[in-house]
């Protein structure tokens, strides 16, 4: 997923914005538990990659449907959560397709801002192997919450790693 136009230099608000937003990722608890890394790729735009290792695997030797789930509402949550500035986001339904297994390696989750800017927004992510091949995908709804963004350690500290 490449930025489109100019998306990828984005105002200087903006990127601080997308770039505290990774802080907020990367200070999650649940993400120390797996080999990922945000990237903020442009406005409406989030692009993760992870690993997948035998430690992500259900009992027939391919990844767990969490590892989907996880990474597809996650790209999908942070590329709607470039629209909004001040709230935290809330993941209210999401659809899931799994198309193949993944056995392991490095996969790349896609997300994409669809729609809505105030209460709602839609937004879809997208899995794709080491092959290149989509193995899976995803259309959530999300919501503002009460939680201020400026209220979370890892947003601020994002913030302040952006400034340094």
């Amino acid at each position: 997923m490449q930025p489109e136009g100019n998306a990828g230099a984005g105002g200087d608000s903006a990127n601080l914005h997308w770039r505290a937003l990774e802080g907020l990722y990367k200070s999650a608890p649940v993400n120390h538990l797996f080999e990922s890394r945000l990237e903020i790729v442009g406005e409406g735009l989030s692009r993760i990659l992870f690993d997948v290792t035998p430690a992500c695997f259900h009992a027939a030797g391919a990844a767990h449907g969490t590892i989907y789930f996880k990474m597809l509402d996650d790209a999908a949550f942070y590329a709607a959560n470039t629209h909004v500035t001040d709230r935290f986001l809330l993941t209210t339904s999401f659809n899931l397709l799994f198309t193949k297994p993944i056995h392991g390696g490095r996969v790349v989750a896609e997300g994409r801002w669809i729609s809505g800017r105030r209460r709602v927004l839609v937004a879809e992510a997208r899995l794709i192997d080491e092959e290149g091949e989509e193995v899976g995908r995803g259309t959530g709804t999300f919501q503002r919450s009460r939680i201020p963004l400026s209220s979370l350690d890892g947003y601020n500290a994002g913030l302040r790693a952006a400034l340094a």
